[in-house]
């Protein structure tokens, strides 16, 4: 079982398996029969393979402890999350090889297509394919970046519109306008976002490849997206002319909006697995987390949120970063946090300096000393020199013009080479103005003359956030009992998996149709399986005919016709 980060255990749920009606296990084997006969043919050889190596079942929706047991065999997990989660959470549970699961199953009414995550489109659409080393190697690559990826408040204001519209998609309970309200919403939010920010670009690139993409030749592509994968409709619709295939590029990818309350309209096409994993990775190229120097400082301080910036002596700072003094050419030259801040170094937080003792933020110069002199390349000696040392009195004169003086208290090294030096009575000053002065107390400088890195979120999260609350587990209540159709689609099943008709099965399958036929005119699925029972036993023979003539009457509506027809072309 994958060990789950503590920050992110807000975010998990429960499986409540007795949740599940006869009608959403049927909901689920008639994807997962589509799946095995349809996709073998317009599928990457990737998910076919991993289909039959999953060992997913196909006659009802799996357990979580067994998707559990499915994907350890390829060193991964799963676990239940309470559906849309934050974009930073998702991408951390893949780039720690977990699979996060929605417990949610789309209603019959949207086995076609659903904007909301479910479980059919994470244990069918994500997983099988998973088991292909190199794909699992980019879906954890991306994974990894997403997680460093910087995002800005409009964007998260999007997504919680976007959040909200996928529920409202889904429940059947919503009205037209209900429905025409949110999807407003979600587009207003989106217009919000001017800057196309690094977490939209992943976000955009994940989007077209692993949930969307297609493989090989542009004429002649295979599904690899669990979008599609997962979409009755859509793995058949996106080879229709309806259907732009263009060619993959991390680009064209980026400049594409992701679009959710419909079938997409193009596609991008990647020649292989390996084109996937460079164009992620030269995505990551123009990240924060790998250019560092003001840029990426910028980039901290556009998205109002906690980040972690990175100097080239190994200490790192987390916090707000609120503002940054630059030079005349535009570098940053000193750099301020705003609220509870902390300071790290290879990922673990260097001790007595946590974000109580820096409750109120942290303020540091960015550069050499006058001479050209970078103090995280010196020796105990150069600084002795200098008079770096503790208990002296000193005046560290900067390139930029920031002086910082007064009595050094201590210092802490990373390896050899000092990261943090920390003095009494301190004035800390730029042009005659002071950024520091003696009476705040202790002034603790990081050592560094260049930012290396910047990315969202803590360097060590189990020390920096406050642990979650205990969760009460909600009472438990008893599943609604069945209605008289979900008790039919219960019968079926149970009839079904005794794989043995006796007289008494075929009359209690001749009396369920009857009861079709009495109350429930509109139902297509039932009627499918009880024909799927017809072709195989003689001794239903009577059944089939008026099965075939009643679905042929129903696939007359138009969001029913390629439901039945898919169908019919299993048996």
């Amino acid at each position: 079982m994958k060990v789950i980060p503590p920050h992110i255990t807000p975010y998990i749920a429960e499986q409540d398996y007795d949740r599940y009606t006869p009608i959403d296990h049927a909901v689920w084997r008639y994807v997962m029969r589509q799946n095995h006969h349809a996709l073998q043919h317009t599928a990457h050889a990737a998910f076919v393979d991993g289909l039959r190596q999953s060992g997913i079942e196909t006659e009802k929706i799996p357990r979580v402890s067994e998707m559990n047991a499915c994907l350890s065999k390829i060193g991964w997990g799963a676990v239940i999350v309470n559906g849309l989660i934050p974009g930073a959470v998702f991408y951390e549970l893949l780039a720690s090889g977990i699979l996060p699961i929605a417990a949610e199953i789309r209603k019959l009414s949207n086995i076609e297509y659903t904007p909301a995550p479910d479980i059919i489109h994470e244990a069918a659409g994500h997983a099988p394919i998973l088991f292909d080393s190199e794909y699992r190697k980019y879906v954890q690559t991306i994974g990894s970046i997403g997680t460093k990826a910087f995002s800005m408040k409009e964007r998260s204001e999007a997504f919680e519109a976007l959040r909200k519209l996928t529920i409202v998609m889904e429940d059947p309970k919503s009205t037209p306008e209900e429905k025409a309200a949110a999807q407003k919403l979600a587009e207003e939010k989106q217009h919000a976002v001017l800057e196309l920010t690094e977490a939209e670009k992943v976000s955009r690139l994940f989007w077209a490849t692993v949930e969307y993409g297609l493989i090989g030749e542009l004429g002649d592509p295979k599904i690899y997206g669990a979008g599609l994968l997962s979409s009755v409709g859509e793995s058949k619709h996106c080879f229709t002319g309806a259907v732009k295939k263009l060619p993959y590029s991390v680009e064209a990818c980026a400049a594409s909006p992701k679009i959710v309350t419909e079938m997409q309209s193009k596609l991008f096409v990647c020649r292989s697995f390996d084109e996937l994993m460079e164009g992620v990775q030269a995505l990551a190229d123009t990240m924060a987390f790998r250019v560092g120097g003001t840029e990426s400082l910028e980039r901290a301080v556009r998205s109002r949120s906690v980040a972690t910036f990175e100097f080239n002596s190994g200490i790192a700072v987390t916090g707000v970063v609120h503002g940054l003094i630059k030079d005349s050419n535009g570098e940053a030259i000193y750099v301020n946090t705003t609220g509870p801040t902390a300071l790290s170094a290879n990922n673990r937080q260097l001790e007595g300096h946590g974000k109580d003792y820096h409750a109120k933020g942290f303020g540091t110069p960015i550069g050499k000393l006058q001479g050209h002199i970078a103090i995280e390349t010196c020796d105990d000696d150069a600084l002795a020199g200098m008079g770096i040392a503790t208990g002296n009195t000193v005046q560290l004169q900067f390139e930029s013009g920031v002086s910082v003086s007064g009595r050094i208290k201590g210092m802490l090294k990373n390896g050899q080479r000092a990261m943090l030096i920390s003095f009494d009575d301190c004035t800390v000053t730029l042009d005659g103005k002071e950024l520091f002065k003696k009476e705040w107390g202790t002034y603790d400088m990081a050592v560094g003359s260049r930012i290396v890195s910047a990315y969202p979120g803590a360097a060590e999260p189990s020390s920096y956030y406050d642990p979650p609350e205990p969760q009460l587990a909600p009472p438990h209540e008893p599943p609604a009992a069945w209605t008289e159709l979900e008790r039919l689609y219960q019968q079926v099943a149970a009839i079904r998996e005794q794989n043995n008709l006796t007289a008494g099965c075929i009359q209690e399958l001749l009396d369920i149709h009857q009861v079709l036929c009495r109350s429930y005119p509109n139902d297509w699925l039932l009627r499918l399986e009880l024909l799927e029972l017809a072709s195989e036993h003689a001794g239903l023979n009577q059944l089939e005919l008026p099965l075939r003539d009643e679905l042929q009457e129903l696939s007359k509506v138009d969001s029913l016709a390629n439901l039945i027809k898919n169908g019919l072309s299993v048996l």
